[in-house]
């Protein structure tokens, strides 16, 4: 049965949170976030890629880059930009992008629970990412950015989330990206009581997205509970910042893949290849996959829309039947020679939120030749996936709105 419980959260006053506020470490490069955070001495960036405020010849891994951001978030703490509540609360966080919206419960999971699969994984990780972030928790003794969690629906949460959202939010602001962020505090002890109790009742929690910064919420608090002789459990080590979203509130867009070149083969027999195991015709306009089974291919200044043969489709495996491993296995790898995604240079991934237009963009430019647009997997896909234990092609989810930094911050002690 998952934990889920309050914390003693530091965060924002409410005239900075906007302010402070921040995109995830891992949706912009090192350059971008230098941009974004220009100007905004506030922004979390300064913590969560502290790499912006040292010379940009300076490794990502060098040491200084880590307690550059210790640095930065206690200039946050000492300046009184951030706070910390009096006592363990639960927090709700609603995001509105599109004119939907989603809402979390923000707390702390459990590190056991993920070690012992109870929060549930559907990602590989890699060793360098894994270790880029458990220095950031090592350093800074906090987890500085949210877990994205998700859960199968349940009433009771929902009805409590209905009951809090009634009042006036703490926080309500629009970022730069027209996203509507608003934060409420649960400091009522018989919610906060019905809460734990509910999700002492979940079988299961699942990573939606953040699969290296949960791995180095677990490594470090294990690290944390071999070096402790007086270890009993309740240390806050023993716990991560996370937000908990019910499925249904989840949208998951397209994560689409652009590659550099056809494998020495030509245009024909390149679309031969192709239409034995699927056919392939010719649009007049931007194509954006509006099924399971269909796949847009952008090459040449001209748009085809592939659609895959039902074999393909009825693999019962979970894995085998998404269209990204239908891809992979019987394009990318056998004709494209695309045979690792994770390491291949050839092969280039690009967020739903960027459009069809950013994959016309990137082949135009001549970096890349080809472009595929993909219809999104389904949360119900991710979650049958994790349960059966196996893993997902790399960038096959691509969840928006992002959770923003900054507005909860958790120490380990």
């Amino acid at each position: 049965m998952a934990v889920f419980r309050p914390f003693r959260a530091y965060r924002p006053k409410v005239e900075f949170a906007a302010q402070v506020a921040a995109k995830p470490y891992d949706v912009l490069n090192s350059d971008e976030a230098r941009e974004e955070a220009m100007g905004h001495p506030l922004s979390f960036l300064h913590v969560g890629k502290p790499e912006i405020d040292l010379d940009p010849s300076i490794s990502l891994y060098d040491p200084l880059v880590y307690e550059k951001g210790k640095e930065n978030l206690w200039k946050l703490i000492n300046d009184g930009i951030l706070f910390q509540d009096e006592r363990p609360y639960f927090y709700v966080y609603s995001q509105t992008m599109d004119g939907r919206t989603q809402y979390g419960l923000v707390g702390c999971a459990s590190v056991d629970d993920y070690w012992n699969d109870v929060i549930k994984k559907h990602e590989k990780t890699r060793k360098d990412k894994e270790e880029d972030r458990s220095n950031h928790v090592r350093v800074t003794n906090a987890h500085t950015g949210p877990i994205f969690l998700t859960y199968r629906d349940n009433d009771s949460i929902n009805q409590i989330v209905d009951e809090v959202i009634q009042n006036k939010p703490e926080n309500e602001f629009v970022a730069s990206d027209g996203i509507t962020h608003k934060t409420w505090v649960i400091k009522d002890a018989g919610l906060i009581q019905q809460i734990n109790k509910v999700f002492a009742g979940i079988d299961y929690l699942y990573v939606a997205d953040g699969h290296h910064r949960s791995a180095a919420a677990a490594i470090v608090g294990r690290e944390r509970q071999f070096a402790n002789p007086n270890h009993t459990g309740e240390e806050e080590y023993n716990f991560f910042l996370a937000v908990l979203f019910p499925a249904s509130h989840l949208k998951i867009m397209d994560y689409n893949r652009v590659v550099k070149d056809l494998n020495g083969l030509t245009k024909e027999e390149f679309f031969d290849k192709v239409q034995e195991l699927a056919s392939v015709e010719m649009i007049s306009s931007q194509f954006k996959p509006v099924k399971k089974g269909e796949i847009g291919l952008y090459m040449d200044n001209q748009w085809y829309k592939i659609t895959l043969n039902d074999v393909l489709l009825s693999n019962p495996d979970p894995v085998e039947s998404l269209d990204v491993a239908i891809l992979q296995n019987k394009i990318l790898a056998p004709i494209l020679g695309i045979e690792d995604p994770r390491t291949s240079k050839r092969i280039d991934f690009v967020g739903g939120i960027r459009g069809l237009g950013e994959l016309e963009r990137i082949v135009n430019s001549g970096g890349m030749k080809l472009a595929f647009s993909m219809f999104p997997t389904s949360v119900d896909e991710l979650m049958k996936i994790a349960d059966s234990g196996k893993i997902m092609p790399p960038k096959s989810t691509w969840f928006e709105p992002k959770l923003r930094d900054g507005l909860f911050i958790h120490f380990l002690d």
